[in-house]
């Protein structure tokens, strides 16, 4: 197809995507003047579910109703409220149902997993991280190296780009893991870069990691929901993400686990327990010898997050209508759409020009563009704001933006370059 730079060309792929009437499933922020924005951020807060109030409301009238007894007798019983979550989450992540859960929110479930999953010893002790990872990883990683007593200087390895490069390569990260060896304990990698917008080669690096005799483990934050995960095919040993990016289901919501079948019935693998990961069928025994659910259930620790829950379950049943693979590809045809209108901006004689950071490759990028604008990209990123456009700064120099095949349109993206051209 040969592309064009012009509203009605634009407009024209929209009224050809198949997944068009998604965005009336959601509720899009407008101006104050009433129009809709351009909301671009759904890597940092994915936009509401029209769904979402009822879903929450239904559980409201449930406890109103019902009180104590809506965990046995409500619509949806709250006792194994967590299950209704399980097949569409392994779906999204390329698990079997066993493999998943979705409890706590991500820090909490990364702390959980490293109890587990990061076992140093005198020899084998290093956590190999990419260098600029998530303040919120750097932090937890450095304290569960110190509760072992190590210094996080010695422990925590990071690889960064080469000289005069924004992103890393596949071979620099598989070097760096064969470098260490023996001393390494623990791969632990954002699935997408939160400043770069880079998506990691998780199947390469895990392959590797084993290699030396480590365990692999992902933070999947801004891969979920955004790109094709195959978590069982891969052999990853666990990963967390959060749901309120891309799938959507509010600020603080509810987090996700996998944890590989090869555990699923380890019991031996060391874990802080709670209640709720007990054996389902003896829980309200109440005994003394805590005795695991298989799988990730039997993370768990405490009964489930009802109202976040409900308001996830909604988006996810967005995510099982559209599939995965139709939004994948949508995403492709955004990718090579903003592309051609970024090469477009930047050949005329505009007041700057965008450098993108983001690996071009389709392999190695998802939903999100970094865009650098040398010397005014702050103002620039207000211009924007000020228009009606919703994006995001991130220090000290990257505008991210992130159209979503869910809700965005290829109208938003010709809007989006019209705009900038007019700063």
């Amino acid at each position: 197809m040969q592309l064009e730079n012009s509203l009605t060309f634009a407009q024209s792929l929209d009224a050809q995507d198949e997944l068009k009437n998604f965005r009336s499933l959601f509720h899009i922020p407008k101006t104050s003047s009433g129009k809709e924005v351009i909301y671009f951020t759904g890597n940092s807060l994915g936009l509401q579910p029209i769904t979402a109030k009822e879903a929450v409301l239904q559980e409201l009238e449930d406890w109103a109703n019902l009180g104590v007894e809506g965990h046995f007798h409500g619509r949806n019983p709250w006792f194994s409220y967590h299950k209704l979550l399980t097949e569409p989450t392994a779906n999204l992540v390329g698990a079997e149902p066993i493999e998943v859960v979705v409890m706590n929110n991500l820090t909490v479930n990364l702390h959980l997993l490293m109890v587990s999953f990061y076992r140093p010893t005198p020899k084998r002790f290093k956590v190999l991280m990419e260098g600029g990872a998530f303040p919120s990883d750097q932090y937890a990683v450095e304290s569960q190296v110190r509760f072992h007593g190590l210094d996080p200087d010695q422990a925590i390895v990071e690889v960064f780009p080469r000289a005069n490069e924004h992103y890393l390569h596949t071979q620099d990260i598989v070097d760096k893991i064969t470098q260490i060896g023996e001393e390494l304990a623990l791969v632990l990698f954002g699935g997408v870069n939160y400043y770069t917008g880079q998506v990691f080669d998780m199947q390469a690096i895990t392959k590797v990691a084993h290699e030396v005799g480590a365990v692999a483990g992902f933070d999947l934050a801004h891969a979920v929901g955004n790109i094709p995960l195959h978590l069982h095919d891969w052999e990853i040993d666990f990963a967390t993400w959060c749901s309120y990016k891309y799938l959507n289901s509010g600020a603080g919501g509810a987090s996700g686990v996998f944890i590989h079948e090869k555990y699923a019935d380890d019991a031996s693998l060391p874990r802080f327990a709670g209640w709720w990961g007990h054996e389902e069928k003896e829980r309200f025994l109440m005994k003394k010898g805590f005795k695991p659910m298989r799988g990730a259930e039997g993370w768990q620790l405490s009964n489930a997050q009802i109202l976040p829950m409900a308001v996830h379950r909604a988006s996810l049943q967005i995510f099982e209508q559209a599939g995965m693979q139709r939004l994948w590809a949508k995403r492709l045809q955004m990718h090579k759409y903003c592309y051609f209108l970024l090469d477009e901006f930047n050949q005329k004689q505009n007041k700057f020009s965008i450098e993108v950071i983001t690996p071009q490759d389709e392999k190695q990028s998802g939903c999100q563009l970094s865009l650098v604008i040398k010397g005014i990209g702050k103002q620039v990123y207000e211009f924007l704001t000020k228009n009606g456009v919703v994006v995001d700064w991130r220090e000290p120099e990257v505008i991210r933006i992130a159209p979503v095949p869910l809700y965005n349109t290829f109208e938003e993206l010709y809007l989006f370059f019209d705009i900038l051209s007019k700063f």
